[in-house]
C-alpha cells in the first residue's frame, strides 16, 4: 500500500480525504490543515490522525502527499514535498502566479519525485471515450472542438476576492481539456469578458462570463464558453467537429428516464455541481496516480501541464483587458 497523507481539510480536502479513505491501495496516514479542528475532524471521521504540516513533511514512512490547501500554499508545499523525496498530488492550479508555479515544478523535477496537477476532468469516462474516438478516426481529421462550462450559480464574493479570477480558477480546467483533446497547444488566443450575472463580482476584480478563443498548433479551432450562472444545474458539454462528422459529450443527468406527455417531452436535469458530476472523475484520477507510484512510471497531467494551463489563463485574462490577440510562443 501507498502510505498518503492529506494536506487541506476544506471542501475539496473532504473530497479527496474519502476517496483516499476508499482506495484499497492506499493508507491514509495523517490530514493535516492550518485549521486544527478541521484537520481533527476529518481524520476522526476517516480513522486516521491530525498531524502538523511540517510532522507531515519530515516523516519518512509517508510516501506521497495530497495537497487540497489553499491555492498559495501550494507551492511552497510541492517543493518541501519534493525535498522530502515524496510523491505529490497536488490539486490545480500550481499557483495563481505563473513564475513561482515554475519554479515548484523545476524543484519536483530537479527532485525526481512524481508531481501530478488535479485536472480530473481527464479521468471522467464520458470525456475519455469521447477523445478515444477522436484518435480512432471516427469523425475523420479534427476541426473544431466547442467546450462549454457554466456553474449552476457564483461563489461567495470573498472567495472571488482571492480566487485569482475566473480564468485562473473556473476555465483552467477548459484550457487543460483544450490541450487534452487535440494533443496540441495554443498558438494564438483571444478573448472576452463581462459581468452579466452580478455587479458586485466586477467590484471585486473579476467576471462572470466569458469566450476565449483559441488556434491550436496545426490550425484547429476550438472555442471555450464560461459562465458563473446556468439556471438548469452544472453544464459541462464537449462537441468536436472533423471531416467525418461530430462527436459530442452531453450533460450528464440525474437518470436516463425521459417522460412524454400532451405539454411536451420532459428529462432529469444535470447534475447539481462538480462535487456529483466528477464523483467518479475524482476516484479515478487518484487510482491513476498510486497506480503510476507503485509501477514507478511518471504521473500525470504533469507539473508541464499545470504550468500550460496557467499561461493560456494569464493570456486569456489579458487578452480580456486589453482587447488584444495574444500570441503565444510555440512549445520548443
Amino acid at each position: 500500500m501507498v502510505a498518503m497523507a492529506l494536506i487541506g481539510a476544506g471542501r475539496i480536502g473532504q473530497l479527496h480525504a474519502g476517496n483516499l479513505a476508499g482506495n484499497s491501495k492506499v493508507e491514509l496516514v495523517a490530514i493535516a490543515d492550518v485549521v486544527a479542528p478541521a484537520a481533527e475532524a476529518l481524520a476522526a471521521q476517516h480513522g486516521t490522525r491530525a498531524r502538523s504540516v511540517d510532522a507531515v513533511i519530515a516523516d519518512d514512512g509517508i510516501d506521497a502527499v495530497l495537497i487540497a490547501s489553499s491555492t498559495d500554499t501550494h507551492a511552497d508545499l510541492i517543493e518541501q514535498a519534493a525535498r522530502a523525496g515524496k510523491a505529490i498530488f497536488c490539486e490545480k492550479p500550481i499557483d495563481l502566479d505563473t513564475a513561482r508555479a515554475r519554479q515548484a515544478v523545476t524543484v519536483a523535477e530537479e527532485c525526481g519525485v512524481a508531481l501530478a496537477i488535479g485536472f480530473n476532468r481527464r479521468f471522467d469516462s464520458h470525456f475519455a471515450s469521447l477523445k478515444a474516438r477522436i484518435e480512432a478516426g471516427e469523425i475523420g481529421e479534427l476541426e473544431t472542438v466547442s467546450i462549454i462550462s457554466r456553474d449552476p450559480s457564483p461563489p461567495a464574493l470573498d472567495y472571488l476576492a482571492t480566487s485569482g479570477g475566473l480564468f485562473r480558477d473556473m476555465m483552467i480546467h477548459d484550457f487543460d481539456m483544450a490541450r487534452w483533446l487535440t494533443g496540441e497547444d495554443v498558438v494564438e488566443l483571444h478573448a472576452m469578458s463581462a459581468n452579466l450575472i452580478d455587479p458586485a463580482i466586477g467590484e471585486v476584480g473579476d467576471v462572470d462570463t466569458a469566450i476565449v478563443m483559441m488556434r491550436m498548433t496545426s490550425g484547429r479551432l476550438c472555442q471555450i464558453t464560461t459562465s458563473r450562472r446556468a439556471a438548469y444545474g452544472y453544464d459541462q458539454r464537449i462537441e468536436c467537429h472533423g471531416s467525418l462528422g461530430m462527436a459530442r459529450a452531453e450533460n450528464v443527468t440525474l437518470s436516463t428516464v425521459e417522460v412524454a406527455r400532451a405539454d411536451g417531452f420532459r428529462r432529469d436535469p444535470a447534475e447539481p455541481f462538480f462535487l456529483e458530476r466528477y464523483d467518479a472523475a475524482y476516484k479515478a484520477e487518484l487510482a491513476h496516480f498510486v497506480e503510476c507510484i507503485q509501477a514507478g512510471k511518471p504521473a500525470g497531467p504533469t507539473g508541464s501541464d499545470g504550468i500550460a494551463a496557467l499561461e493560456l489563463a494569464d493570456a486569456a485574462a489579458h487578452s480580456a483587458d486589453t482587447g488584444k490577440l495574444i500570441r503565444l510562443a510555440a512549445p520548443g
